[in-house]
């Protein structure tokens, strides 16, 4: 199969060093296959996207000297997330939840997009409050209504990471039953990733090694939905000075403020440790 990446930006903020190296590590491995990208616009958010960072992102990877072959905005694929999220309801994999969830503003971007400082994301595991005794199909939920993805319980998810190396979650301890469908109907990152990843036909999934844990439940979701499972780059992250993972509160350290101080493409990539 020919090789297919993609960059996934999500436009709330301005891209900056760690994002850039992180797709240009995507650039790179897709022209070193001589393959394609895609470049994912995750606009799932209304309250967070904002157009002006859509148009940034764009300039920017494109001053760095990253080009893609095709786009897609997921705020126009809403149909293709719910009918996913119905087939696992009817499978019995999804569950209406209408426990309060203190960073569900959160759940449609990629879990430590916005600044905590852990490596791999620790998003609570779920006490199993609204978790029915039985995993056949549901009756409707009320509406509107979160919906969470019941994990197996014990079973452990391995998978080889082509940077991070061998790799092993086990469902029920390293993360449980995660949010899948928010109430106010709008899908969850996890959701959207799997479901978009499989109709681009990305073969090599590239980002940040805080998101290790995300594959695992991304892997569970591909299994249910029929979908198949690309290969995993999980690359190292760029820090600060006092250690902490670069995010969008780094102004400073954006591509459009490195731009404006007179930095050249050539400087930003000779700071990259690829």
């Amino acid at each position: 199969m020919s090789y297919t990446g993609r960059l996934a930006p999500s436009p709330t903020g301005l891209l900056h060093l760690g994002h850039a190296r992180t797709f240009w590590i995507a650039f790179e491995r897709a022209r070193a296959a001589d393959g394609q990208l895609w470049l994912r616009d995750e606009d799932l958010d209304p309250q967070r996207s904002k157009a002006e960072f859509s148009a940034a992102m764009r300039e920017d990877l494109h001053w760095l000297g990253i080009t893609w072959e095709h786009e897609m905005r997921q705020s126009e694929r809403f149909t293709h997330y719910r009918a996913a999220l119905q087939q696992l309801i009817e499978s019995g994999y999804a569950y209406p939840c209408i426990c309060s969830r203190k960073h569900l503003t959160q759940s449609t971007q990629a879990p430590h997009e916005d600044g905590a400082a852990a490596d791999v994301d620790d998003e609570p595991i779920y006490a199993g409050t609204c978790r029915p005794t039985h995993s056949r199909p549901l009756a409707p939920g009320p509406e509107p209504s979160n919906y969470r993805f019941r994990v197996p319980d014990g079973e452990t998810i391995t998978f080889h990471d082509l940077h991070a190396g061998p790799q092993s979650f086990t469902a029920g301890i390293d993360f449980g039953d995660f949010l899948i469908w928010r109430k106010d109907n709008l899908p969850s990152y996890q959701l959207a990733c799997v479901v978009d990843d499989a109709a681009t036909q990305v073969t090599e999934v590239v980002r940040g090694r805080d998101l290790l844990k995300s594959t695992a439940r991304q892997i569970l979701l591909q299994r249910v939905l029929g979908l198949p499972t690309p290969q995993y780059f999980h690359c190292d992250l760029l820090r600060d000075e006092q250690g902490v993972r670069l995010a969008k509160r780094h102004d400073a350290l954006s591509l459009r403020t490195l731009r404006e101080q007179g930095v050249t493409p050539e400087q930003v990539l000779a700071r990259f440790s690829l």
